[in-house]
């Protein structure tokens, strides 16, 4: 149903002036290269069952701390790195939360994305931050030469494929999958549990930092409120890319595609000069149907169909009381 989706939304396009055109897409991959990355470190984490709702806010926050070192007279040099430990920072005081004292991640992030993006304008304020080196700014807006590719896609695909490497290769991803089904039961079989979702979190800063570099780069802007309201969109990629909500379920080529027919979708929309607020109105929709079109067409166990055979009917069937000794030990406990 998601390459449908995928195919019907650039046949569509191929319909609208100019969709296919080198430059516009160009446009149509730049224009997704923080939400693909924002869902690249979603992923990981929505396959244990826990969810981050703070990667925009994060990222907002790491733009403003990226003007702010910049209005401060500091190289470029230096601000990235700086930037990068900053997000993984923000990145372990949610993994600490969640973690360490148990909480649960939808309340935890939610939180932080208030906090973090109220920190952004202690930073910032409502003042912006232009003026960047022009020999870094092409790596965010520009292609690569003789080609389409920007070098952000290039980027983003590295840390796709390095994600899909984590997941579908590694032991560490297998864990992910068997976290989501069953954390406790995970637990007793020597997996290290809380190692691996700390590490997720520190990843998902990460990565939302390096997203705040290239968005900063592209709009040669740093700003407060850069990328507000872009969690809602990562999410939508994630679920709609066949990640369950609940953990244990979803692949990173769903992903990718949920993130090329949102782009492309996204495009056609823009050159039909639809507004935003009715984009805003359809990312939320397709949130809603990533959700509800799992569990309408989950299979279900009838009502009348047995479950598995009881000890009684063993009993019955055997004449012998497989239970019998169980009972008695448990009782003589």
């Amino acid at each position: 149903m998601l390459l449908v989706l995928c195919v019907g939304v650039f046949a569509v396009g191929s319909a609208s002036d100019g969709f296919g055109e080198q430059s516009n897409i160009a446009f149509l991959l730049l224009d997704y290269s923080e939400v693909a990355l924002l869902a690249f470190a979603l992923l990981p984490i929505v396959l244990t069952g826990e969810i981050d709702l703070s990667v925009a806010s994060t990222l907002g926050f790491c733009s403003a701390l990226t003007g702010t070192l910049w209005d401060a007279g500091i190289g470029f040099e230096t601000i990235v790195p700086l930037v990068i430990l900053a997000g993984v920072a923000l990145g372990s005081v949610n993994a600490v939360l969640v973690v360490r004292f148990g909480l649960p991640s939808l309340a935890v992030t939610i939180g932080t994305l208030g906090l973090y993006r109220g920190l952004a304008y202690v930073l910032l304020g409502d003042r912006a931050v232009t003026g960047f080196p022009e020999n870094y700014r092409p790596l965010a807006t520009d292609s690569i030469a003789g080609t389409f590719v920007p070098y952000a896609t290039v980027l983003v695909l590295f840390v796709g494929a390095a994600v899909a490497v984590l997941v579908h290769k590694t032991t560490t991803g297998r864990s992910l999958y068997a976290i989501g089904l069953g954390a406790q039961t995970t637990r007793f079989s020597g997996i290290r549990v809380d190692r691996i979702k700390f590490s997720l979190f520190l990843l998902s800063g990460g990565l939302a930092a390096v997203a705040s570099l290239i968005y900063t780069l592209r709009y040669n802007s740093a700003r407060a409120d850069n990328a507000n309201g872009m969690e809602l969109v990562a999410v939508a990629a994630v679920l709609l890319g066949g990640v369950s909500i609940f953990g244990g379920r979803g692949t990173v080529l769903g992903v990718a595609t949920a993130l090329l027919a949102m782009a492309g979708l996204r495009n056609v929309l823009f050159l039909d000069d639809v507004s935003n607020e009715i984009q805003n109105v359809i990312t939320g929709l397709l949130l809603i149907l990533s959700v509800l079109v799992p569990v309408v067409f989950k299979p279900r166990r009838t009502k009348d169909a047995p479950l598995e055979p009881s000890v009684a009917d063993a009993e019955r069937r055997t004449g012998a009381d497989p239970g019998g000794e169980l009972r008695r030990d448990h009782q003589g406990v």
